[in-house]
């Protein structure tokens, strides 16, 4: 299952709008349910208003009602792996402190990571 996540976040990324930036990012999402949710980043001119491709996809499952999330794929451009920044942890971990994140190394392979050893002291309430 890791390759075909893998291989859907390659799709979303490029589907990504980064007009500015000139780096697309790609995500894909699995919840329990085994459905697959994928996003893409979204520039905009004014760059606070963009959104990164892991709450993209998070976004789109929650309004199709999942919530349990079991892994995520993140494939960005030229072979360089990539990890979510720490607004889109924080995001995640909302979700799931035992989330799978798998990062593509971009030599047909990807590391894989809990969202809790990316962000071991997320904030909470």
């Amino acid at each position: 299952m890791s390759n075909n996540l893998i291989a859907s976040a390659k799709k979303a990324r490029d589907r990504a709008y980064a007009p500015y930036s000139k780096f697309k990012v790609g995500a894909a999402l699995l919840t329990a349910s085994g459905k697959v949710f994928t996003g893409c980043n979204v520039e905009n001119a004014s760059y606070g208003l963009s959104i990164c491709a892991e709450r993209v996809a998070v976004s789109k499952a929650i309004s199709e009602g999942e919530k349990d999330f079991r892994a995520l794929a993140i494939a960005g451009e030229k072979g360089r792996e990539i990890v979510p920044c720490g607004a889109c942890l924080q995001f995640l971990i909302e979700f799931s402190s035992s989330l799978v994140i798998l990062t593509d190394t971009g030599k047909n392979g990807f590391t894989k990571r809990t969202i809790s050893q990316l962000i071991p002291n997320p904030f909470s309430l």
